[in-house]
Formats: C-alpha cells, structure tokens, sequence
C-alpha cells in the first residue's frame, strides 16, 4: 500500500479508525472523510456531497464506512427510517463514488471497498431496514463491478456480523449482552475492528488483484455454519 492514495469515508471511528491506523502503517497516503468535526476532513454524506478540491487527482482505493444499526420490529419502523438508512448506507456511497470516479479511473488497479450486513443473507428479526439498505449496497457492488471492469477498478464488499465498535455500544454494553453476542457466532466471539480492517486493506491491496464484484462474509462463520 505505500504511495497509494486511498479515500475512507466514515474514518474517525470504529471500523473506519481501524483502517485508517492499518493503511498509514503501510505507507498508504490516506484521505480521510468524517462527519464528525474532529476528523481529517468534514462530510456529511446525508446532504449535498461536493469534494471538489478535496480528493487527490489519482484515487487508488475507495473504503465507504458510513452505516446505521436500527433494529425494531418492522411495524414501529416509520418510511422516515428506512429513508434515513437508506440515505446513510447507500445514497451516501452513490454520491461519494460519482464524486471519485474521474480519480479512480486514473488510477491503473483502483479498489473500492464497501459494506453490507450478514442480515442481508441471513434473515434475521428486528432488521429489515438496515438488511434493505445493505441489499441495496450489495446490488450496487455487483452492478459497478461489471461496469467498471474495464476500467480496472474493482468493487466488492464486506459482510460483517457484529463488530465492536461504537456504533454498536448498546448491543455490547454489558457483559451479559457480550456473552450472548459471543455465542451466537460459531467461533464463540463477535468481530473487532481490526478483523474488519484486515480484510478492507486485502482488498484495497494487490494480493486481491484477481477479486471483484464479491461480497465477503466476515462474520464468525453466522452466515454459512449452524
């Protein structure tokens, strides 16, 4: 990764910090996006996206952090929900990759990393809007894939299960909410960070050089192991 210039939207916690620290000890030039006032550089990917100025000429790797943990059940969930989801997951990446796409088609092997939920494969309750605006991500992922493929930019995503991170503090708060979390998981534990931002640098990196259009269950084994 050294020299290269990879965007990450949603850089300044969880998952996104996580990539942030891994591309920098890699020698990656890292242009970091958050809509927190403490980040290297303010979006809010809910409102009109210009980065003009902003973005370097050449954009070897993308990471779309952002998302949304809204679990209810499907009566209590207002269309004003599943708008916001929807806006944060996948209208902010639609807006965030139109604005890069001049940049990373300069490049000559650019990755774009995003992210969808194991609750897009596996059904699970309390979770229909974050699975529709993830499945909607996945759509786009394959849909770009085969678009900017003769581009030699690769798109793919990741799947995760719950990972530790600030976005989900109140489904970890507590140690019972932890140990039950830890048992739902197949390999008896739920993700951190750094598994997350493991596998977002493979495939910004050329050891995934022959990867697109997929979506990587990382997800303790959830999605595929009873």
């Amino acid at each position: 990764m050294k020299d290269k210039n990879i965007v990450i939207i949603g850089g300044n916690s969880g998952i996104g910090k996580s990539i942030v620290s891994k591309l920098k000890s890699e020698g990656a030039n890292v242009f970091s996006f958050s809509r927190s006032e403490e980040g290297d550089q303010q979006l809010d990917v809910t409102k009109e996206v210009d980065l003009s100025g902003k973005l370097p000429d050449t954009i070897d790797g993308l990471v779309y952090c952002p998302g949304t943990i809204s679990l209810k059940p499907f009566h209590r969930f207002s269309i004003e929900d599943f708008q916001h989801d929807l806006e944060v997951n996948f209208l902010g990446a639609v807006k965030v990759l139109q604005a890069a796409m001049k940049g990373l088609k300069k490049s000559e092997s650019a990755s774009v990393v995003l992210f969808s939920t194991v609750a897009v494969g596996v059904g699970l309750g309390f979770h229909s809007s974050i699975a529709s605006a993830k499945g909607a991500v996945e759509g786009l992922t394959r849909s770009l894939s085969a678009e900017w493929a003769p581009n030699k930019i690769r798109v793919n995503a990741i799947a995760p299960s719950l990972t530790d991170t600030p976005l989900a503090s109140q489904l970890l708060g507590t140690d019972d909410k932890k140990e039950a979390s830890n048992k739902r998981h197949p390999l008896g534990r739920y993700g951190k960070p750094e598994d997350i931002a493991a596998a977002a640098v493979y495939l910004l990196g050329a050891d995934s050089g022959w990867m697109t259009g997929q979506i990587l269950h990382l997800d303790g084994g959830m999605s595929s192991i009873k």
